[in-house]
């Protein structure tokens, strides 16, 4: 039982170092970190939905406030300066930056869930990629957003809190230098 216990403390360890390692990569010129919104139960949206209304939303639980709260408390722990926050205007995404703590949020209407008109996307999509290339290289912003958002960017669909470390190219051109799964306990 002790060497299951020690193998686990080890695991837990070694992937904490690993997850602090990728963070720490923020300092490093024109990157940005891409999260999606913590945890918020269900799929899709009520049908009363109302973007000006929380209570019409899937709103982040108990866990995913944890979740996010952690969040922070990596980034913070990784040292990194975050300059400036863009969250969707969804609640779920706005109290994911909120809980946080890392800085004043600019909401950012460009960032909310996708529609059905592709080509929409595909502009809003481009018009964010070049908002971050275009920030000056010394600037670390963290984007909080939603999973297809979020995909239509990097390339990968990412879980519930899980940030992704990216490197925005002048052009436009992203790469994926890491993610950490942030865990919700």
């Amino acid at each position: 039982m002790r060497a299951l216990i020690a193998l686990v403390v080890l695991l837990f360890t070694v992937s904490a170092e690993a997850d602090e390692a990728i963070l720490k990569r923020l300092a490093e010129p024109n990157t940005h970190a891409i999260m999606r919104h913590a945890l918020a139960p269900g799929r899709g949206e009520p049908e009363d939905f109302d973007l000006s209304d929380c209570a019409t939303q899937r709103n982040l639980s108990v866990d995913g406030v944890r979740q996010a709260g952690r969040a922070g408390d990596m980034v913070r722990a990784a040292g990194v300066d975050i300059n400036q926050i863009w969250s969707s205007l969804y609640c779920r995404n706005m109290d994911t930056a909120r809980e946080m703590a890392l800085g004043e949020i600019t909401r950012k209407s460009s960032l909310n869930f996708f529609g059905q008109d592709k080509s929409s996307n595909r502009r809003r999509t481009e018009a964010i990629a070049q908002e971050l290339a275009s920030m000056p290289s010394q600037e670390t912003i963290l984007v909080v957003g939603h999973s297809r958002n979020i995909e239509a960017l990097t390339g990968t669909r990412p879980l519930s809190g899980e940030i992704q470390v990216v490197r925005f190219a002048p052009d436009g051109t992203v790469t994926l230098l890491g993610s950490v799964e942030v865990p919700v306990f």
